[in-house]
């Protein structure tokens, strides 16, 4: 989940900008709930591990 389309109550800016301490810790508490595989979350993500999955398979696979 990302913050782009949240908007702050306390400053009425994006949540993504960081603009108040309010914003600053909801993409901190944002950032610790995803975890470090949080980007595999997102299809970008999945798709680059799907790429990467079918480069070593074909690296591996590879004849002689």
């Amino acid at each position: 989940m990302t913050a782009d389309w949240l908007v702050c109550a306390n400053c009425a800016g994006r949540v993504s900008e960081g603009r108040c301490a309010v914003c600053r810790a909801e993409l901190a508490r944002l950032r610790e709930e995803r975890g470090p595989w949080g980007a595999l979350g997102s299809p970008a993500g999945l798709v680059a591990l799907l790429l990467a999955l079918v480069a070593v398979l074909l690296l591996v696979a590879r004849p002689a």
